[in-house]
């Protein structure tokens, strides 16, 4: 069984062969989510594969919102990778400095504004470190481009929508989080949260999908096992959330190299679902 979307993935020795192609422009997307220790800019600063730019989630993002890094608007977007020097007619390869969590999130974010000639390099800088790899240690030089952003809302479920989704069951929902997150037995990253799922929701922790040992993305066929264990259609109609709209798209991407281009990720997840006193939740089966 091969994948449907092999475009979507690229290894590390065909960037190395394409780094220096005109077209060709690689993101450094990575982060640290809350409780763990790190700078990832920082870490970008010191280290990075040749020409990578740095995309700051946190700062490309809804700055109005209290929710963490929910999408920006269309015109902010554009307006950050444009100065990032991405744009219409690039090809651009994500990846982030623990694997592909994080690069998930920025592929996923190009494609919501329009952008579908995205990619996500396997087992990202930890593998391109191992193979001994050349990185730098001083970013590009500033560089503009054109960046038509064009908004596919197919990709992205808000509160509202969610609600309406488990009311009529129009797609399954599928949680990213460790199986105690979901099930309310482990506390969340973030304080003041329920603990707990949405109703009716299935629960696939993101990192079942990576090999433990190399931090690549498993075959397509233990891919689609994965997905079916847990009661999902690979084919079907699916919305993914997770804690903050992080991991999510790492359960997104998997669905989409078995094919399914039109999963949409719960943007504000748990973060926004378990801080309100008006979404229905349930712990370890049983409603509340």
């Amino acid at each position: 069984m091969s994948y449907a979307n092999p475009q979507a993935l690229v290894e590390t020795d065909w960037l190395a062969d394409h780094l220096d192609a005109p077209d060709i422009r690689v993101v450094d997307a990575s982060y640290y989510l809350p409780g763990e220790e790190g700078d990832a800019r920082a870490e970008y600063e010191a280290c990075h594969i040749p020409g990578a730019r740095f995309f700051d989630i946190d700062d490309i993002a809804d700055e109005t919102s209290d929710l963490p890094h929910m999408l920006p608007s269309t015109e902010k977007f554009a307006s950050r990778v444009r100065r990032l020097g991405l744009g219409d007619g690039n090809r651009i390869v994500c990846y982030d400095s623990r694997g592909m969590l994080f690069a998930a999130r920025a592929w996923w974010m190009f494609r919501v504004f329009g952008h579908e000639d995205v990619a996500i390099l396997n087992g990202g800088l930890p593998k391109w470190l191992r193979e001994e790899r050349p990185t730098e240690d001083r970013p590009p030089a500033p560089q503009e481009r054109h960046f038509t952003a064009r908004f596919n809302n197919f990709l992205v479920r808000d509160v509202d929508q969610m609600l309406a989704t488990v009311e009529g069951g129009s797609a399954a929902v599928l949680d990213a989080r460790s199986a105690g997150r979901f099930a309310g037995t482990e506390p969340e990253l973030r304080p003041g949260l329920r603990a707990g799922h949405i109703p009716g929701s299935r629960n696939l922790p993101y990192g079942e999908l990576f090999d433990p040992e190399t931090g690549t993305i498993r075959s397509a066929a233990a891919l689609a096992a994965s997905f079916e264990r847990v009661g999902i259609d690979p084919g079907g109609a699916v919305v993914t959330t997770c804690g903050s709209g992080i991991s999510a798209t790492a359960l997104a991407f998997g669905l989409y190299l078995l094919g399914n281009r039109d999963v949409a990720v719960y943007d504000g997840s748990w973060t926004e679902w378990g801080g309100r006193k008006d979404t229905p939740i349930e712990t370890e089966g049983a409603a509340s």
